[in-house]
């Protein structure tokens, strides 16, 4: 299962984002020399009439799209090449296009996995619609407290109802479990109704590891409260709702993989807690033994996953690109060849260095992560 739920989430995903940036490329004239599916050797192969070179590659972690002018799969410019090159040369080369088209170039990777993304999430909003509470009364009342907790111990009351959490108000008793998870060691202002009035309390979330049904370890912040069951209802969303959702729940997502970075940073994570292609393998062929819905589910978590950091402005990822067209654009010319192949060299060892880390978790984790 997760030899095959690995295939099933990477293969296509990464495909549609190679074929973002070779679509948006032929439509602007661009010449794609070679179209890989995986890294490495070339397992299987043909060239079609365009001269592109589509193949599959011995390393299933990622895809190139090799356009010409490109002096490797990462897209570097063949600096001394390209300046010599004739008019016959330039004519479908990458990097002698408009400065416009090589930007929406390469940013049609990220944006194909984007839209997947958003393509998912808007099918379930249309499929399912939006789970409400029968009676909003009833959302965040305190039925009890854990052993310890903190809640309590910062003065709250079986029977008060959080309402908002540092200002924002709470629609559900998941947001608010949400929002507290995602915060371990925070201190969280909140509102609570109680006896009718309105009135403020502060807890600090406490820092605790659950477990998933699979084993899985997570880091999450707790104030040690359980809530009433309530009865829920599923309401209908049109076509304008449900994009407006999706649009959303990406928003949310991307802003908790921004959060998590940050407490990585800080401290209040563990750089343990970042995963690679095992961990990856592992949840995929987790979420397909669930079934199909959870695992297009966690498809459309991966897709966002791969949005946001090829966006992200290291050089040698599609982010890193972009961020030498605007400067590009800002100075009017080209950032020198020297600049550029330091930034591009740094760029790389920064993806190295990323990928010998999360390679070592999970190695290291292997025990845990296989039951044994």
């Amino acid at each position: 299962m997760y030899f095959v739920g690995f295939l099933l989430v990477l293969g296509p995903l990464i495909t549609l984002h190679e074929l973002g940036h070779y679509l948006v490329g032929r439509w602007f004239g661009v010449k794609a020399e070679a179209f890989s599916v995986g890294f490495g050797k070339e397992v299987w192969g043909r060239t079609d009439s365009h001269g592109t070179r589509w193949k599959l590659s011995a390393l299933p972690l990622g895809g190139y799209v090799q356009f010409k002018g490109d002096m490797n799969p990462a897209s570097v410019p063949d600096v001394n090449a390209n300046a010599e090159a004739s008019s016959e040369e330039r004519e479908g080369s990458f990097h002698h296009a408009a400065l416009w088209k090589r930007a929406l170039i390469v940013a049609a990777g990220p944006v194909a996995n984007l839209l997947i993304a958003v393509a998912i999430f808007f099918t379930f909003n249309m499929t399912y619609g939006e789970r409400l509470p029968v009676n909003p009364e009833q959302v965040g009342v305190i039925a009890e407290f854990t052993e310890d907790s903190r809640a309590q111990a910062a003065g709250f009351e079986v029977g008060d109802r959080i309402v908002a959490l540092d200002g924002q108000r709470m629609e559900s008793q998941q947001a608010i479990q949400s929002a507290i998870f995602a915060y371990p060691n925070r201190e969280f202002s909140v509102t609570v109704v109680r006896r009718g009035q309105e009135r403020e309390l502060t807890v600090v979330a406490a820092p605790e590891t659950l477990e998933d049904g699979f084993g899985n370890p997570m880091k999450v912040g707790l104030i040690g409260v359980r809530f009433n069951e309530i009865e829920q209802r599923f309401a209908d969303l049109g076509i304008a709702q449900s994009a407006s959702r999706s649009v959303e729940q990406c928003v949310e997502i991307t802003q908790m993989m921004i959060t998590g970075i940050g407490q990585i940073i800080s401290g209040d994570r563990s750089i343990k807690e970042l995963g690679g292609p095992i961990k990856i393998a592992k949840y995929s062929g987790e979420r397909l033994s669930l079934g199909m819905t959870e695992f297009v589910f966690f498809a459309a978590l991966i897709s966002l996953n791969l949005a946001f950091i090829n966006f992200l402005p290291i050089p040698a990822l599609d982010g890193g690109h972009l961020a030498f067209y605007a400067a590009e654009a800002v100075r009017r010319k080209p950032v020198g060849p020297v600049a550029t192949e330091w930034a591009y060299r740094t760029g790389i060892a920064l993806v190295l260095v990323f990928m010998v880390v999360v390679t070592f978790n999970d190695v290291t984790s292997l025990a845990a992560l296989f039951g044994s």
